[in-house]
């Protein structure tokens, strides 16, 4: 990432809408939006098989004789509309897959998640990074993955519907025409 372009180019939006980068509270800002970008914009650095290789450690499964899905929930994340670069906030992650032979480590799953939402997304693409991440990372593709967001570009600007929610589900191998897998999401 190139913070002193950054920097250059927030200096100059900052005057484009009428401000002064050199007034007390602002002279500073294009540092840390430099900053601030280089943290929340981490995984556009990464493609999703580095991510699946950086937080790809599995463990040897428990053997059982009935089928068993990992289900983790709630896995808190945020990232940037690449439409309108507002806000994707409030999103909430739930993954689920059905092991073959390794399980993944609990905390790598909410880093997968966390590091796909670094990048300008689509809330669609970033269901879709995630479940495929999940699956290289496994070596199972049966993935399921939920996400349930907010969308600033909806709710502070435009239409401003502060209440409004956006849902996706992306559904791989099994999970596409099983339901009681579909299920585990909810």
């Amino acid at each position: 990432m190139d913070r002193e372009k950054i920097k250059y180019h927030i200096r100059g939006l900052l005057e484009a809408i009428g401000e002064n980068p050199d007034r007390e509270g602002l002279k500073e800002t294009p540092e840390r939006v430099a900053g601030m970008y280089e943290e929340v914009f981490e995984g556009i650095g990464y493609s999703n098989h580095e991510i699946a290789e950086m937080f790809g450690k599995t463990f040897e499964a428990v053997e059982s004789n009935s089928q068993t899905a990992v289900v983790m929930k709630d896995i808190t994340v945020f990232s940037y509309c690449e439409h309108h670069l507002a806000l994707m906030y409030d999103m909430t992650v739930n993954v689920a897959y059905v092991p073959k032979g390794r399980v993944l480590g609990l905390s790598k799953i909410a880093r997968i998640c966390d590091m796909a939402s670094k990048r300008l997304q689509l809330q669609e693409r970033l269901g879709r990074d995630i479940a495929e991440i999940i699956s290289e990372a496994t070596g199972s593709e049966d993935v399921g993955v939920k996400i349930v967001g907010s969308h600033s570009c909806m709710t502070a600007r435009g239409i401003r519907n502060a209440s409004s929610k956006t849902e996706t589900r992306t559904y791989c191998g099994a999970f596409r025409d099983k339901r009681d897998l579909q299920e585990l999401l909810d």
